[in-house]
């Protein structure tokens, strides 16, 4: 990423600037209300979210978790609190294999989160009440997203999470640069956890993987023998595993596995191909809080007739969006402006 110019975007230590970037180069300022994976990827496919997701720092509401119980048929509920996944279910997982009752918590994020044990609770018992939670327990209110967290272990200290977590959105609010391309004959295909932000809305394959590797295997895979698509990636491993676990160690590990990644992406592109590299939301993993953060996200775009030139800072997010519809061709009434500029 330094050779594509990661370090001209500005001062990062241990990334130096080159003279002869071989990507443009950037950085996005987020104008939607919200700084979350949702309101970020929204933003990034040309919706700017003009009011904020409900939270509960304090917990839900009686009523809201009263009509939880009589929509679900849970009989109660355990935490109802803001926490870390990871602590509750050390708190009160063996509480929960006893008693039956979903562990119910929150976070700085707009989340409704229902941790439960994969055999004692059962997986697709725990999909139906957080299917129910989303459609019917929330209808009436603009929570991002109900997110089922499912563990196994028999006790505190043996409890963990799996990798079968599922996420139930919010749909968009109006056509994504997603609904737009497919209308043009595009094919668009998520890899990660694109498919549950954007409620599948908008995509012809949806792929769920479960790590940063699987992410970038993936998305290597899918390059191949798909002409005229879209493919867009989230590598959830920098947010769940590093930002809000506020490990930089793990974070910078990260980063290193995926740049060594990299030359294999860019190796597969042909002169039809063009890579975009950027971010969702920030997620520092030096500060004190576990939330995201507001603040700049990286550009990185390259590519056979790509003009290796400073992007500057851009107002919006969805600059990306509309960048990717004109670079197929395309137009449509979102917001954001392109940044795209072609070699002479």
């Amino acid at each position: 990423m330094q050779a594509l110019g990661l370090g001209n975007i500005s001062s990062i230590t241990g990334v130096a600037p080159v003279s002869a970037p071989t990507a443009a180069f950037g950085k996005m300022s987020e104008v939607s209300k919200g700084k979350d994976s949702t309101s970020g990827h929204w933003e990034l496919t040309g919706i700017i979210s003009p009011i904020d997701f409900d939270y509960f720092p304090h917990g839900f509401p009686p009523e809201m978790m009263e009509n939880f119980m009589r929509v679900t048929g849970c009989k109660g509920f355990l935490g109802n609190k803001a926490a870390s996944g990871t602590e509750i279910i050390k708190e009160l997982g063996e509480e929960h294999i006893r008693t039956g009752f979903p562990i119910v918590y929150t976070s700085a994020d707009s989340v409704f989160q229902i941790a439960a044990h994969e055999a004692h609770f059962g997986l697709e018992r725990l999909y139906e009440i957080c299917d129910l939670t989303r459609h019917i327990v929330l209808k009436d209110n603009f929570v991002g997203r109900v997110i089922a967290r499912p563990f196994v272990g028999e006790s505190s200290d043996t409890f963990k999470r799996t990798t079968n977590r599922r996420d139930y959105s919010l749909d968009p609010p109006a056509d994504t640069v997603l609904n737009h391309l497919q209308k043009g004959g595009v094919k668009t295909i998520a890899i990660g956890k694109i498919g549950d932000l954007f409620n599948e809305k908008g995509l012809d394959v949806v792929i769920h993987t479960k790590s940063n590797n699987e992410g970038c295997e993936q998305t290597l895979k899918n390059m191949q023998g798909n002409q005229n698509s879209f493919i867009m990636t989230n590598l959830v491993d920098f947010d769940v595993y590093f930002g809000h676990r506020l490990d930089p160690q793990g974070f910078k590990n990260a980063l290193e596995d995926f740049d060594k990644f990299l030359p294999k992406i860019l190796e597969a592109m042909d002169e039809t191909d063009v890579l975009l590299i950027t971010a969702d939301h920030g997620n520092d993993p030096t500060v004190t809080s576990t939330d995201h953060t507001r603040e700049y996200v990286p550009v990185l775009l390259t590519g056979k007739g790509v003009s290796p030139v400073n992007l500057g800072t851009r107002k919006t997010f969805a600059d990306a969006g509309k960048t990717v519809l004109e670079w197929f061709g395309l137009s449509a009434q979102i917001s954001g402006e392109s940044f795209f500029r072609w070699n002479s």
